[in-house]
């Protein structure tokens, strides 16, 4: 006999389910997963307690206002332009180059690789970001190195193995072609085109990339035939167990931070120190952005290197821990040796367990938006 204890607003809830050796049974699989069922088909406010860690700053789950700003392509002269501008591949050195080859709405902003291809053929070192929600980020690239959109944009216009473009150059570009003149005119009055406004109406034009709502946003909301009853003993084991909400949380299941999850492959083929390229802060090696798990099936391949594809591969990862220890005295003298967060520690999930939490994750992946690319100016 084994007790489950729940606690939810001031009330203790006490489960009783059965094991036989070393899995649950059937039946009182059952029983536990319609009990936990039972306590999440409430408001929100009324869900059991997350288990979270001591000084871990966090917000409750939320679901996605419903947002109308795609519309702005049609109605505001600034995103509008940048709509154009995102999708034009004269943007880039060669004219081959857009925005979107990276970031393609059909695949739900981002590219679907391992890791980015670009101009030349070459490839990146890094998995290219979905932009959606991207305006909700104080920090933007994997290392948080830019704050802003107009900084950010600089670096993929002009690395060469990006877009290639000469930055400094683009503005006469654009001026030369004639479709383009009274659009800017209309979005920023009369003048020259400058990078300024370009990168403007470019960054007014993300901001409307949003995700969509989903089957977990309407159970939020009261519809609660919207999740079953495993995929709600998996949000009960992502809010407690398997400590998903230590950094994924609020309404876009993120806490907007940078972690070392064990992924630097210290001195091996995919090393990459992280957001220590940009602090030098030995705190912050291995460390990368908390992504937000929203659209999750739709934003595959996962990680900063793009090397996982499975869901059952990343809770397999996470139920391990992914212990980092020094081995050698090298390692152990080394001051950059990698250490994973404190906040990573083994979960012991079971394979029921980890397949309600996969089917939970599941959940948070809407209808994608299909946006048809414009016909560009000429």
């Amino acid at each position: 006999m084994r007790i489950l204890l729940i606690f939810t607003g001031g009330a203790l809830w006490f489960v009783f389910s059965s094991w036989l050796g070393t899995g649950r049974s059937t039946e009182a699989g059952a029983v536990y997963e319609d009990t936990i069922a039972q306590l999440y088909r409430r408001p929100v406010s009324q869900w059991p307690r997350p288990l979270i860690d001591s000084g871990v700053v966090w917000k409750e789950l939320a679901p996605i206002p419903k947002d109308t700003t795609w519309r702005l392509v049609e109605t505001d002269p600034k995103t509008r332009l940048g709509m154009f501008l995102f999708f034009d591949p004269r943007l880039s050195g060669s004219s081959q180059i857009s925005c979107s080859s990276c970031h393609d709405p059909d695949l739900s902003w981002q590219d679907g690789r391992v890791v980015a291809l670009g101009n030349d053929h070459l490839q990146g070192s890094r998995n290219t970001q979905s932009l959606l929600n991207v305006a909700i980020w104080p920090k933007l690239f994997w290392d948080g190195r830019a704050n802003d959109f107009e900084t950010q944009m600089v670096e993929p216009l002009s690395a060469h193995h990006e877009m290639n473009m000469d930055v400094p150059a683009l503005p006469d570009k654009l001026q030369k072609i004639p479709g383009y003149l009274p659009l800017f005119e209309k979005a920023f009055g009369k003048g020259a085109v400058s990078f300024k406004k370009i990168s403007e109406a470019l960054a007014a034009f993300q901001r409307t990339i949003k995700s969509r709502s989903t089957p977990f946003d309407e159970f939020m909301r009261g519809n609660y035939k919207k999740l079953n009853d495993q995929e709600i003993a998996g949000l009960h084991l992502f809010r407690t167990k398997a400590r998903c909400m230590n950094c994924h949380n609020g309404t876009y299941l993120t806490d907007f931070s940078f972690h070392n999850i064990g992924l630097t492959y210290y001195k091996r083929k995919y090393e990459d120190l992280g957001r220590y390229n940009i602090t030098k802060d030995r705190a912050d090696v291995g460390k990368f952005r908390t992504p937000s798990l929203r659209e999750l099936n739709n934003t595959r391949p996962w990680m900063h290197n793009g090397l996982f594809h499975s869901l059952e591969g990343v809770v397999n990862i996470y139920n391990s821990g992914m212990p980092q220890l020094p081995k050698t005295t090298e390692q152990k003298a080394d001051p950059l040796f990698p250490r994973t967060d404190h906040l990573m520690k083994p979960l012991n999930l079971s394979a029921e367990e980890k397949a309600q939490l996969v089917a939970f994750l599941n959940t948070l992946t809407g209808v994608p938006y299909r946006m048809r690319r414009p016909e560009l100016p000429r």
